[in-house]
């Protein structure tokens, strides 16, 4: 029976040993929310740290009295050394990773020695799992301090499914670059078959990384193809317990003043003293990303720029104790410390002080009196991977007013434009933003608040930890699947004796790639007098209607194969030409955006030397085969990205080929040329063969009966792969049963033609 098996640094339970007594209780973490629909559910288990150091444990009964009580909710602990834990946590995962990826590269020092700590925690984590694993079980790997164990256990395990999880930022390249461990984090991370980020963003900026750093991956869209194995990447915003939030706060709201609790009750108190004053929350985990001191600075701006509002507002500053072990948030502490003291001994009066500021955690009831009490929230991190305190605040607001003030920078601001969102850098918006919500009217903050809460329960943590199960599930029977075993000898007989029993074959076959090698010149590729000999074999037969489907410009074709008994399409559909008979050309073509690309080209070539310009009637090809295998991927990367930018508005396709990158119009593709020859159904054997995204295309738009075989390792939708543009050619040769055929290979093919299925 399959099984979760949920893996991250710490479990979703806190545990210590107080007066000789074993406590545990369920974390409070988001997370660990997060994740409570599934866990513990259907035999679910959670792989994880308690907490403690192994130096820190109980004596050996009570240890094994811990060790119980914990597996007693379906959690398996990961044991740590002082050691392990600061080389793993302390050290490499929140003194290197976490700085690095929030964009502070400053703080971000590598240790060898950290960073071998790491790897040797990751294996521990992915041994753990292992040992708990079956065949068809579900792995959900969480965060990064866990980025090597994907790779870890599917490079033992292969057949696991398994999801990755990045809770924070990813960052762009030109910061990721600086990580001396770059290409083992990414091909740790692509071990996984899934892999989520909260953002489009987030998403890009891997997939940037992995284009850039690693020379064998191939990325198409959002997949990666890493020495065979298929990872996708999608974008997965993660949210709350809505329902949880809006019950409670409707409770609290629905109770008399004097039923209130403490924390509420104070505050109603003074507002009956002071029933114009405005509280404005500010709560954070204290982390230098989460720019506090910058938004105390920028409160004391606002205060001196609008003397009207002193007396009038109020910041309560919530800073929740974080890795008090760690120098800079020790540092980062009596800055706070010293910043409120010198705004509220700049402004205070015997009746009023500007903040009040907590330096602890609070209940979840007294968040909710927090969130229900304050007026505004300003939530101003300088980088955040989502901040779920927005989102808390929003649904905690049971009269449908409140002013969310959040930073553009966390990638809650994606999914609440609603928000008034500034630069938490800037103080001037800080002041604008602030002014604006003080004097909003409750008719404007209700449609505010209200369209954020709507979009919050749709979009709840359920709903995100579903998404990423669902896709998971889906993916790995599609990877499954498409794993190559060896050819038998009833995969080519089944597709032999569909050929022999047929009356009307069809052959569409693809050319560079799949029929011929690839040249650094095109011209370079003519056919030889073995593949001229094969072509003519398939097509003496008037029985078999042979096309030949390429993005190669029409004059080459017909110079080419003029002399056969074959059809021709070229440039990807454009033109198609009947066996003996003239070209005709698709109707309708704009060939406006030429110019405008190839001014673009142009460039690019200048940009990297060995490139060049392939210029056809309706298309324009950029080659750079020739090219420095860095520059020549990178530069291509580049490219692809701009004409993605323009594709729409100049109604153009970007085909990504084997070293080449090929634009042309929209309308026309090599799917698109075969659907009216394939639509009347006159034949009753189709076969389909080529290389690259463009014969994807072909594939998707083929009837069922069509046999359809990839040629090379990338991912495909087709039913069969073949190894090379060798393993095609012997492949024709034996199905059509030619004897005579030059230096034909009589061989089995088990070596180079597999399954594949669609995907």
């Amino acid at each position: 029976m399959k099984k979760m098996i949920i893996v991250s640094n710490r479990l979703p339970i806190q545990t210590r040993v107080e007066d000789g007594n074993i406590k545990i209780k369920p974390s409070m973490g988001g997370l660990a929310t997060g994740l409570s629909s599934i866990h513990p559910k259907d035999g679910s288990i959670w792989v994880g740290w308690i907490g403690m150091a192994d130096e820190e444990l109980p004596d050996d009964e009570m240890k094994d009295e811990l060790m119980d009580n914990i597996i007693s909710h379906h959690c398996i602990p990961v044991s740590l050394t002082q050691k392990e834990v600061e080389q793993f946590y302390y050290g490499f995962s929140n003194r290197i990773i976490w700085p690095l990826f929030h964009y502070f590269t400053e703080y971000a020092k590598f240790s060898a020695k950290k960073w071998e700590g790491y790897k040797s925690v990751n294996r521990k984590f992915a041994e753990e799992v292992l040992e708990y694993a079956q065949i068809d079980d579900y792995i959900w790997v969480h965060d990064y301090q866990l980025m090597l164990v994907p790779e870890m256990v599917k490079s033992l395990q292969p057949q696991l499914k398994i999801g990755f999880f990045l809770h924070i930022p990813f960052p762009s390249f030109e910061v990721f670059r600086t990580l001396p461990c770059r290409e083992e984090i990414l091909i740790g991370i692509l071990g996984a078959d899934i892999i989520g980020f909260h953002t489009f963003d987030y998403q890009q900026h891997f997939l940037d990384c992995v284009s850039k750093l690693l020379p064998n991956a191939e990325v198409d869209c959002n997949r990666v193809n890493y020495k065979g194995h298929i990872a996708e990447t999608n974008v997965y915003p993660m949210g709350i317990d809505a329902e949880k939030f809006e019950k409670e706060a409707s409770e609290q709201a629905a109770k008399p003043n004097n039923a209130h609790l403490t924390l509420r009750a104070e505050l109603e108190k003074y507002s009956e003293k002071n029933p114009d004053i405005k509280y404005i929350l500010s709560i954070d985990r204290l982390d230098y990303t989460k720019g506090i001191a910058n938004r105390i600075k920028a409160f004391d701006y606002f205060l001196k720029n609008n003397p009207w509002a002193i007396g009038k507002v109020r910041l309560l500053m919530v800073a929740v104790p974080s890795r008090t072990e760690v120098p800079q948030y020790q540092q980062l502490k009596r800055e706070i410390d010293e910043l409120v003291g010198g705004i509220n001994s700049k402004y205070a009066t015997l009746a009023w002080s500007p903040i009040w500021y907590f330096y602890r955690s609070f209940s979840f009831e007294n968040l909710i009196e927090l969130y229900s009490s304050c007026d505004i929230a300003l939530i101003t991190p300088v980088r955040d991977g989502m901040n779920l305190v927005a989102k808390e605040y929003v649904m905690s607001r049971a009269s449908q007013k409140g002013v969310l003030i959040l930073s553009e920078m966390t990638g809650a601001a994606k999914e609440l434009p609603e928000a008034l969102l500034i630069n938490p850098i800037s103080f001037e918006e800080f002041n604008q933003a602030l002014v604006k919500a003080i004097t909003m009217s409750p008719e404007e903050q209700k449609i505010r608040i209200s369209a954020m809460q709507q979009r919050i329960k749709q979009f709840n943590v359920n709903e995100w930890a579903q998404g990423f199960i669902d896709d998971l599930h889906n993916v790995t029977i599609d990877s499954k699947k498409s794993q190559p075993s060896a050819f038998k000898k009833e995969h080519f007989s089944k597709i032999r004796e569909k050929f022999k029993n047929s009356r009307h074959p069809l052959f569409l076959l693809d050319y560079d790639g799949t029929l011929t090698g690839f040249k650094n010149q095109p011209e370079d590729a003519k056919p030889d007098e073995d593949l001229l000999h094969l072509l003519n074999s398939i097509s003496a037969s008037e029985m078999n209607e042979v096309y030949i489907i390429s993005g190669r410009d029409h004059k080459t074709l017909s110079k080419w194969f003029a002399s056969l008994r074959l059809n021709l399409i070229a440039e990807h559909g454009v033109y198609k030409k009947r066996c003996f008979q003239e070209w005709t050309v698709y109707n309708g073509l704009d060939g406006s955006w030429k110019n405008r690309v190839k001014s673009l080209l142009e460039k690019f070539v200048k940009q990297t030397p060995g490139s060049f310009i392939e210029e056809k009637s309706h298309s324009l090809a950029w080659h750079y085969r020739k090219a420095s295998v860095d520059i020549g991927k990178n530069n291509a990367n580049e490219l692809y990205k701009i004409l993605k930018t323009w594709s729409c508005n100049l109604n153009i396709n970007i085909l990504n080929g084997n070293k080449v990158l090929e634009v042309t119009n929209a309308m026309v593709n090599k799917g698109t040329s075969v659907q009216e020859l394939v639509s009347d159904g006159i034949y009753d054997f189709i076969l389909a063969i080529g290389d690259d995204h463009t014969d994807e295309l072909l594939f998707s738009q083929l009837p069922d009966l069509a046999c359809c075989i990839k040629v090379g390792t990338a991912n495909t939708c087709a039913e069969y792969r073949l190894k090379d543009y060798k393993g095609t050619r012997k492949f024709l040769t034996k199905l059509i049963g030619e004897k005579n055929q030059k230096n034909a290979s009589q061989n089995s093919l088990e070596y180079e033609f597999s399954p594949a299925s669609k995907s």
